[in-house]
């Protein structure tokens, strides 16, 4: 390894998270698009995560202001994209995402439902899934917007069932609607518009809309490549790999398009930054935030070491390796929070960051408890320390 290589220290990371993600507030967005670009995507499987996210990014407005981003000007998508994970994204970085990703996804979606249609033994094939498909975008035009229930009830085909695994152990029957949707919003035919209920839920309606503008592969895996480099870099190839979902190829094709250069850590490693970003990041002022379960800064990378102390991780994680609510304080998971039943926000730090640190987490919680309202926030994945918390 060059010692002469740029060295990118590890309060340098941290500066440049605190800036370049919009969570210091000096460096807050105007927008709920350039927010969510400042990070590439925002986690979208739990419908309160976006709204979180932004509210923590954001200049201000409430949670109205979200919604006129999602479903007014819909200057931010949700898309099942990256390591077929749902998120969501402005309009602008949308065409790359869907040919760099999304594209794969659904190619992979049609061809996994075409073989349980075949191996159900009813005769349904691809020319039923097309008459099926024609027929949910037929009654969304007829509709303007609808549930995934009010798709089933009006359009007979979705309430076809089938027999999946028939013969064996986990043979089960289901019903088509809920995979003949998910087929239609992954091949961009389809989106998600305003749920029934409030922000926090997850029962969108549905509305018919044009695909992506197509945009060569390679050309948009190099882009999401050198944006997620620019938001996340220094970062592996490893890094890349996970967070996309890409595969081993994919990921170094794009890394070779972009042309990072390579800089040296703190720990004697190696990463990749964007070409000529290997200067010092200024220091943002003090800041703290409080950011949702599956928040994009805390599940950018493979490797959290330089913003998550390894004894933290099990109060914060889930099983399966999602991150609840975390706690913030200059670029480094100091704890976590959640919001009990009767609306209080509460919080526990893991270790003793100072008093400034309290006091600007406090300040933090007493903002979040009122653009949230009268809103009540349940993570999706719940962790041990989520959980403690509103015990």
């Amino acid at each position: 390894m060059s010692s002469s290589l740029p060295v990118i220290t590890t309060a340098e990371r941290r500066h440049r998270l605190g800036r370049r993600h919009r969570l210091a507030p000096s460096v807050r967005a105007a927008s709920a698009a350039r927010a969510a670009d400042a990070v590439v995507a925002l986690h979208a499987t739990d419908a309160a995560t976006v709204f979180l996210s932004l509210r923590a990014r954001l200049t201000g407005g409430g949670p109205a202001a979200v919604e006129q981003a999602l479903y007014g000007d819909v200057s931010l998508v949700r898309m099942l994209s990256m390591r077929n994970t749902l998120f969501a994204v402005s309009a602008e970085l949308a065409p790359y995402v869907d040919s760099s990703t999304a594209r794969g996804i659904a190619a992979k979606e049609r061809r996994t439902l075409l073989k349980h249609l075949a191996d159900d033994g009813q005769g349904l094939d691809a020319e039923w899934l097309e008459r099926a498909e024609a027929a949910a975008l037929e009654t969304l035009d007829a509709l303007g917007t609808a549930t995934g229930s009010q798709l089933s009830a009006a359009v007979p085909a979705l309430r076809q069932k089938i027999t999946i695994g028939r013969g064996k152990k986990y043979e089960t029957e289901t019903g088509v609607a809920t995979r003949v949707i998910r087929l239609l919003a992954a091949d961009g035919r389809i989106r998600r518009d305003r749920p029934r209920g409030t922000w926090t839920s997850s029962q969108f309606r549905w509305v018919h809309t044009q695909p992506w503008s197509a945009v060569p592969a390679a050309e948009a895996r190099a882009e999401l490549a050198r944006r997620w480099l620019h938001a996340y870099g220094p970062a592996t190839e490893a890094d890349l790999k996970w967070w996309t979902g890409w595969s081993l190829t994919d990921v170094r094709k794009a890394l070779a398009a972009v042309g990072p250069e390579q800089v040296r850590l703190d720990d004697g490693g190696t990463a990749l930054v964007c070409p000529g970003d290997t200067g010092p990041e200024p220091a943002p002022e003090p800041w703290a935030a409080l950011l949702p379960g599956l928040d994009p800064s805390a599940m950018g990378w493979a490797d959290r070491g330089f913003h998550l102390d390894p004894a933290h991780r099990p109060a914060l994680f889930d099983y399966a390796g999602n991150i609840g609510p975390t706690v913030w304080w200059n670029g480094e998971i100091v704890g976590g929070w959640a919001q009990r039943s009767d609306g209080e926000v509460v919080w526990r730090l893991l270790g003793d960051p100072g008093r400034a640190a309290e006091e600007a987490v406090a300040a933090e919680a007493a903002r979040l408890g009122e653009w949230v309202g009268d809103a009540r926030i349940t993570p999706r994945f719940r962790t041990p320390l989520e959980r403690e918390l509103v015990a």
